[in-house]
């Protein structure tokens, strides 16, 4: 008798043990300040995931970045209380973007907006049900022409008075013709901005729009994916993606260095008739202002006319990627982090031959009656490495952001699909200053503090010839492994885009590229600029550099080649534009 008591005490008791940790939430492994922690929701989804949203029932709506025949969004819920989700449903179907730019995660009036590229959709919530209603209208269509669109995510933001708020991307980096050229002037006046580089605000509930049936809020923005209403002082906020290629486009202007920080990335209180001043200006974070972009007469130091434009609330570093932002309007985290803003910041591709920055989660604190004009980093380790050499060494890439009903924080992740949900363990009441210490100490990280000219220049110890020429004009888009970065830029390993045809190849790096290109099983829709502008034995050094490192074993190419190839595109009358890749 007492060893079938002993027997059942252990089988009793390890069923205890087992559901205690059936219900402990799986670490996700966050750095984040004292007293806080992170769960894992779910650790992948396949085709990942951009913005989220989650309703009073705890239902969490994600928007796939690459939509399949399942779905292009997916519902999910914990129903047993271990933070993980256990009713995972797709839909949405029908609706597949053409590229990966897929974002934005809305509840509003009852239902989920979301959008595609070009498409802005909604569905009518059911509560109580997993899924909203299968009929799904369409809001708003981009109807523009776009094949040389570089900005055309479709990000939305709603006010307390039945307005809908999207931008139109500028469809170029700095207003330039032909696009990303070294030392091409802009186009003064920009005729981009007449109807992109903006935002448009329309009616929240009327169905079939297109650009037209808005009104131009604000302009001068080049482009948006981080945009907020803010409930308290009732204004929009954005945190808008600076240009790109100072270096590449005017290596007589700007160092390695100064490329690799500037310019900075801007929290924007956009207001009715705000303007920003893209393409003529730029802010310089280091130095505090706005000056003129190069395209337009600028050398980094010059204003003039940038005095006349808005400046934002802060400039944060270059090259970041802020692609959400949201004002915490929970219960419960800290009281110092009321009305306050975080800001999911994707990490950078393009810092190159500096480490790669970012890949964390900020926050500004709500000072005074006001946004402060200083950061703090929230929440970081997401890349799991340091430094980033390229983007791809990333484990993990911060993306969406929202809180839920209870005021914990959910942040959504563009590589693997994960989730995580973070909440405040503690009593709000006892959180200490001392508490965000842990979290000063990242900004000496590599992923977050100014790089030292000297000592984190990754490439100070490159070569001459196709390596240092491929570092200079190649690396920032295709990173210094050749691998690419996920939906922009294609890598240069294991394709016969490289190893293949190599008059196709030299007529690449003349012409450039315009539209969406599969390579192994992945499509990208980074604008591949030309080259023309560099000599036929430069040319034939980066390619023959190319096909023979990243695993790649394919001959030589001469500057004879190059030069063969270039005289063939001049007789034939012509003009050097970029190839046509056929939609798919």
């Amino acid at each position: 008798m007492k060893l079938l008591f002993t027997s059942r005490y252990f089988i009793v008791l390890s069923l205890l043990i087992f559901s205690a940790c059936k219900n402990e939430p799986t670490d996700g492994k966050l750095l984040l300040p004292n007293g806080f922690s992170s769960a894992v929701v779910i650790d992948s989804i396949e085709e990942t995931v951009r913005h989220m949203a989650v309703t009073e029932d705890k239902v969490i709506y994600a928007k796939l970045r690459n939509s399949t025949e399942k779905g292009v969004a997916i519902a999910l819920k914990d129903t047993d209380g271990d933070s993980r989700a256990d009713q995972i449903e797709r839909f949405g179907n029908g609706q597949k973007a053409r590229w990966s730019y897929s974002t934005a995660m809305r509840i509003y009036n009852g239902y989920i907006y979301y959008s595609s590229d070009l498409v802005v959709y909604r569905q009518k919530l059911r509560p109580g049900s997993l899924l909203p209603d299968d009929k799904v209208e369409v809001v708003l269509t981009d109807d523009h022409e776009h094949g040389k669109h570089e900005h055309i995510g479709k990000p939305i933001a709603f006010d307390n008075k039945g307005y809908m708020y999207v931008p139109f991307g500028a469809p170029s980096n700095a207003c330039q013709e032909p696009k990303r050229t070294p030392g091409a002037p802009g186009m003064d006046p920009c005729p981009q901005l007449e109807d992109h580089a903006g935002i448009w605000r329309f009616d929240a509930n009327k169905l079939g729009q297109t650009q037209k049936d808005g009104y131009k809020y604000a302009t001068g923005i080049r482009s948006l994916v981080a945009m907020n209403w803010n409930p308290v002082d009732e204004e929009l906020y954005a945190v808008m993606h600076g240009r790109d290629d100072l270096l590449r486009l005017w290596p007589n202007v700007y160092t390695p260095h100064e490329s690799a920080l500037l310019p900075s990335e801007e929290f924007m209180k956009v207001t009715e008739g705000s303007d920003f001043g893209w393409p003529y200006c730029y802010f310089d974070q280091v130095k505090g202002k706005k000056v003129l972009a190069p395209e337009y007469g600028g050398d980094g130091e010059i204003v003039g006319r940038c005095a006349d434009y808005d400046d934002p609330i802060i400039g944060f570093p270059g090259h970041w990627a802020p692609n959400d932002l949201l004002f915490y309007q929970g219960e419960q985290f800290p009281e110092r982090y009321k009305n306050g803003a975080f800001i999911a910041f994707h990490g950078s591709t393009n810092r190159a031959p500096y480490p790669q920055s970012g890949y964390i989660v900020g926050f500004v604190p709500f000072k005074d009656g006001k946004l402060s004009n200083e950061y703090e980093v929230f929440a970081d380790g997401f890349a799991e490495v340091d430094p980033i050499v390229n983007t791809k060494d990333a484990a993990h890439r911060p993306m969406g952001l929202v809180v839920g009903p209870d005021g914990e924080l959910y942040i959504s992740d563009s590589v693997k699909g994960k989730i995580w949900k973070v909440t405040y363990n503690g009593k709000k009441g006892d959180f200490k200053e001392d508490q965000l210490l842990i979290m000063e100490e990242r900004k000496k990280a590599s992923n977050v503090r100014s790089p030292d000219i000297i000592e984190d220049n990754l490439m100070k110890d490159t070569g001459t010839g196709g390596q240092k020429l491929y570092y200079q004009y190649c690396s920032a888009c295709h990173q210094a492994n050749g691998k690419g970065a996920s939906g922009r830029f294609p890598p240069l390993t294991d394709t016969d885009w490289v190893t293949g045809d190599s008059a196709r190849l030299i007529q690449v790096l003349l012409r450039g590229m315009d539209g969406s290109l599969e390579v192994n099983g992945e499509v990208f829709n980074g604008v591949m600029p030309q080259h023309a502008f560099l000599k036929d034995q430069e040319i034939a050094e980066i390619l023959t550099y190319i096909r023979s490192n990243f695993g790649n074993d394919a001959s030589e190419i001469t500057k004879e080649q190059v030069a063969e190839s270039r005289k063939k595109l001049e007789e034939s009358g012509d003009k050097i534009e970029p190839i046509k890749v056929p939609a798919n």
